[in-house]
Parts: C-alpha cells; structure tokens; sequence
C-alpha cells in the first residue's frame, strides 16, 4: 500500500548530498593539517580520522535510525536515553582504540645541540642525558575523564546538527505531501459530492419519505432530519479536509438509516460504534465509498443478505471493517475494488497516512470484507467526549 511521491526521493538524495559534502570536507582536515611539503605525517591523521569515525557513526545512528524510529513517533524519553547511550558507547570504543593508537608511536628524544661545527648527537633510550641537559618541556596531557567530556560535548553538538538536518528534511516532506493532498482535495471535491453518494440515493430517500408521510409520519420527521443531517455534513464538513469523528459517525449513521427505509426487514444491517467517540479529527468520507459500495453489491431481494459495519479505537489506531454478503446471481464486477477505482484509494489513503495505514480486502463465495486501519491521536482530554449511541 505505498504511493510513492516524486518529490520525496528528490529531497532524500539532497539531504545525502548535504552529508556528503560537509563529513568528505570534515575528513580531509587532518589530511591538510599534518602535512608539510610532500610527508604526510599519517600516524597523527590516521588518530584524527579514528575520532572523526566516532562522531560520524554517532551522526548516522542518530539521523537514519534513532530520529525516525524514535522522535518523529514522540517518543521523546527512549530517543533521549538510546541518544545518550549510542553516545557513551561509541566514544568509549573509539577513545580505547585512539589510546592504543598514541601509546604505540615510539617517545624519541630531540638531538642534543653540542655546539658550533659539531653534529648533533642523537639521545638513545638508554642513554642518560649529559649534565645540565634539560630536555623540552612536555605538554600536558589530559586525562582520559576530560578527553571524554570534550568528545562528548562535540557528539552532542554532532547529534544537534544532524536532528535539525533531519527535521527540516522531514518538514519539507510534509509540505511537500501537505500540497499533494490539498492540490488531490480540489481535483476530488466536487467529484466526492457527486459521486460519493449517489444521486439515485437522495432520489429514492426522497420518494421513500415521501410515501411515509402518510404511514408514519414520525419516521418520516427522522428520515427528513437524517437527510438535512447528511447534506449539511456534505456541504459544509467536509470543506474543510477534517471534520471530528462524532460528524463521521453521525453522518454514516444517517446514511444507513436511510438506506434501510429501502429495505425490508430480512435484510441484516448491523452498526457497531465505539460508545465513548473521542474528540479527535480525520478527514471526512474515508468510509462511505466502501459502506455504499457494500449495499450496491451486497444486497439481494431474492436471498437473504446483510450489511454489517463496525468501527473500533485500538489505542492510537482507528480500525474500521465493512462485511457483506456476496450473491453468486450478481454477475456484475466490484469495480471499486479493482481497476482506478483502487488505485484512487491507495493514492488517497498514501497521501493522507503516507505507509501507516493498512487495507486489507478479503472475500470468498458468501462475503465479501474490507478492513481499514488508519493513526489518530487520542489524548486523555478527547476522551472525555460524551457517549453516543447508535
């Protein structure tokens, strides 16, 4: 279910460009710096590319792995705390293998100056030094706790780069796909108002009011509010490319209420909603193509027939399944589910979810279910939503 967006992959080679340019720049410092005239002094580079490698392995972990598993799902405490850890656990192998590479290189002494016209006199490590001889002063060398806390604090600026690298990559992205989906909702607008729901719907409902008027006039007060409730929800609601769940739900409720006026009673319609609906958004008519399309096919005045429908919250996932019957006497194709007809539908659910989404279609020779599964954010205060019953 992947719908794959051109500009993405355009914004992924730059962003490795980006790496590329500045870390081939960072890496041939030590080149430059311990070079004079055509030596190369590559036991003090070969040092300096080892810490280098250090704070590229921590860049690489942090912006290929911890930032998209991690801090672009909000899981701010365990992205901190791998962040830490991958930090800890690098430079520590890195430090050891710097130590062993420094404690290797021979200590010479400097040749000792004997005077004018004499050639200098190398000092072996046995020899003891002549008197007076006072050899230069070493520098300091700094402790294994310091080199540490300065490396740190050099991977923590590294880690800083990186994720805002990262973060801008991912903004651009989302707008990127932010104008995809407003550019897809224009050209689908007046096509959803259309041919979401039929026009022979709105048809039958009217002359199946129509006859009520005179039977039960009660029903047919519902049937008209349901259909005012319908239509507003078509032409105001959904301008907007959100609307609240409880909308949604209410507006699916109606349509099937209505659809049911054009039923008799053998036919099984069953609606299962979640009592508590949570004050959350999603876009609007992400279900009504598959709840039409299951009364289309799946219901037949000759045989019994159902239509069943059912929406669940699973922790910060919406599920939603639609099951009907399946007759061996309709000879006509599902052409939703094939063809453009599905090919429209994965490119809309990709646009809005991206990859996390899941859509499943299964059927055999009585039924026929399609299965959807998209993220919302449910926070503690959405829950406290009133119940609504259906």
């Amino acid at each position: 279910m992947k719908y794959i967006d051109s500009k993405a992959p355009n914004l992924r080679n730059i962003e490795l460009i980006v790496y590329l340019v500045i870390w081939l720049g960072i890496f041939s410092i030590p080149f430059f710096q311990n070079r004079q005239a055509e030596l190369v002094n590559w036991s003090k580079a070969s040092v300096e590319w080892v810490k280098m490698s250090s704070f590229l392995a921590i860049f690489l972990v942090n912006a290929y792995y911890l930032v998209p598993k991690f801090l672009f799902k909000k899981k701010y405490s365990t992205y901190i705390l791998l962040s830490l850890l991958s930090i800890v656990t690098i430079l520590s192998i890195a430090i050891s293998i710097r130590i062993f590479l420094t404690d290797s290189e021979p200590i010479t002494m400097p040749p000792m100056e004997l005077g004018p016209g004499m050639p200098p006199m190398e000092l072996g490590s046995n020899m003891p030094p002549p008197m007076g001889f006072k050899p230069p002063a070493q520098p300091v060398q700094k402790s294994i706790v310091m080199i540490f806390i300065d490396n740190a604090i050099i991977a923590l600026l590294v880690v800083g780069a990186g994720t805002t690298i990262k973060i801008t990559s991912q903004w651009l992205n989302e707008e990127g796909r932010r104008k995809d989906i407003e550019k897809e909702q224009l050209k689908t607008e007046l096509a959803l108002l259309r041919h979401q729901v039929s026009p022979h719907f709105f048809m039958n409902t009217l002359n199946n009011i129509h006859a009520l008027v005179d039977v039960d006039t009660e029903i047919a007060k519902d049937a008209i509010i349901r259909l005012s409730t319908l239509m507003r929800y078509l032409l105001y609601d959904t301008a907007h490319g959100q609307t609240s769940l409880k909308k949604e739900i209410e507006f699916i409720d109606s349509y099937i209420t209505l659809m049911q006026l054009r039923f008799s009673k053998k036919i099984k319609i069953k609606v299962e909603v979640p009592q508590t609906i949570p004050n959350i958004q999603i876009p609007p008519m992400l279900f009504i193509s598959f709840i039409e399309n299951a009364f289309k096919h799946g219901v037949s005045y000759q045989t019994d027939s159902f239509v069943f429908f059912q929406m669940t919250l699973n922790e910060n996932r919406l599920e939603c399944s639609i099951k009907n019957s399946k007759h061996s006497t309709n000879k006509e194709r599902n052409k939703l589910y094939s063809g453009i007809g599905l090919t429209n539908i994965k490119k809309s659910l990709a646009l809005l979810y991206n990859e996390d989404y899941t859509l499943e279609i299964d059927e055999n020779e009585h039924e026929f279910e399609v299965r959807l599964s998209i993220p919302v954010y449910i926070s503690k205060e959405s829950m406290k939503e009133k119940s609504l019953s259906i």
